[in-house]
């Protein structure tokens, strides 16, 4: 079976813009700049290139990347490459590769993240709905319940 996974680092080159189907369906997309930089072995100068690519995220994702990232954030997608082909209006065919985003996340290499869990909506969780726990007594070890489910 082929695989067609691709994880790129970089920065993000604008803000995540975030749309909504006809259906309400969250759709975002953001770009990410990938530079990589060596030294010419012969000359001994450093030369650099710079890939982009455009990112699209879907639904729950789509609204959590709108809400946490900004232009110029270095990030880390992980994801699979898709290509999207269309016609304009003036009948030229166009085509486009894209990564549909299956996780995204800032990256921790030269800054800090304070992480926010959101509530689950809907079916898909897997799982039985919580009650929110009780604060534990000062001095005491949390008690962290049923332990079946991941943290985050």
């Amino acid at each position: 079976m082929a695989d067609n996974t691709v994880t790129v680092v970089g920065n993000l080159t604008r803000d995540p813009e975030l749309r909504f189907t006809g259906s309400g369906v969250a759709q975002a997309t953001l770009g990410v700049a990938v530079s990589r930089r060596w030294q010419n072995r012969q000359t001994q100068e450093w030369e650099e290139a710079t890939s982009f690519f455009n990112v699209v995220a879907w639904r729950e994702q789509a609204e959590n990347a709108a809400e946490s990232l900004t232009k110029g954030m270095r990030v880390v997608v992980t994801g699979r490459l898709e290509q999207r082909s269309w016609e304009t209006d003036n009948g030229d065919k166009r085509s486009v590769v894209e990564i549909s985003a299956d996780e995204i996340a800032p990256s921790l290499r030269w800054a800090t993240a304070q992480v926010t869990r959101n509530e689950r909506s809907g079916g898909g969780g897997g799982g039985r709905p919580q009650a929110a726990a009780p604060a534990p007594a000062p001095n005491t070890a949390p008690d962290y319940g049923d332990f079946s489910e991941e943290p985050f």
